[in-house]
């Protein structure tokens, strides 16, 4: 039996890098992401007598072309196509977190939602229902506190239910204006044309009009497709 791939992503400072501490201990490496100066780690653990690989990604606040961090989080997502990915919160600052939760949301629909440091939000009297909060996402939310090993168990038993298919998220997809959406359902079939069903295709039309070209390149190099034609939507043209 294969092992199932999982990212971890999430804000800096949401205690990411410590759950993939507690997860893989020693079964870890180090080294940098292909062609960056990034540091990648990438760990193994065992659940259930099945073998996970977990790969942190870096923490960022988005999951757009700004910073090579961000690049790095979003090209994995988007190319590697983990079995999960979990997104890491931090449960004292919920609203500023959700933000990447629903960038990711939008790229994948296998998304645990994790909301640790759960023991610092008690102290300061915040308390996070989860299962509202999961009722509105659309994804598994699980609470957690990486650092005193609270909520481990579930975390794992939750990325093994979506990892095997038993369990289907299906993630809350942000609305934009009437405008906007228009011209996502214009482009939908031009990118349906370009890359198939390799990439999401809601995702690719909302970063065609967000004008990242880059990004577009790096989906034409993997996907091997010939260069994009120019394409017009309500008079915007979104050439390369």
């Amino acid at each position: 039996m294969g092992k199932y791939r999982i990212a971890l992503a999430g804000n800096p400072n949401t205690g990411k890098s410590t759950l993939f501490n507690t997860l893989t201990g020693l079964r870890q490496h180090t080294g940098n992401w292909t062609g960056k100066t990034v540091a990648k780690a990438e760990g193994e653990y065992l659940h259930n007598e099945q073998g996970y690989i977990i790969v942190d990604l870096p923490g960022t606040y988005s999951l757009h072309s700004n910073s090579a961090d961000e690049e790095i989080a979003r090209d994995y997502i988007i190319f590697e196509k983990p079995d999960v990915t979990v997104v890491v919160l931090d449960a004292t600052a919920m609203e500023r977190n959700l933000n990447l939760a629903l960038q990711v949301m939008e790229m994948t629909n296998n998304v645990v939602v994790c909301v640790n440091l759960i023991d610092e939000a008690e102290k300061k009297g915040i308390t996070v229902d989860a299962g509202k909060l999961s009722h509105s996402l659309g994804v598994p939310v699980v609470k957690i506190s990486a650092r005193n090993k609270t909520g481990l168990k579930q975390l794992l038993d939750t990325i093994e239910l979506v990892a095997k298919g038993t369990l289907e998220p299906k993630p809350y997809q942000v609305r934009y204006s009437d405008s906007i959406e228009k011209m996502i359902t214009a482009l939908e079939p031009e990118v349906k044309k370009l890359f198939q069903d390799a990439y999401p295709i809601r995702w690719v039309a909302l970063r065609m009009l967000d004008g990242d070209k880059s990004l577009l390149e790096t989906l034409q190099q993997n996907y091997k497709t010939p260069s994009m034609k120019e394409v017009f939507v309500n008079g915007v043209s979104f050439s390369q």
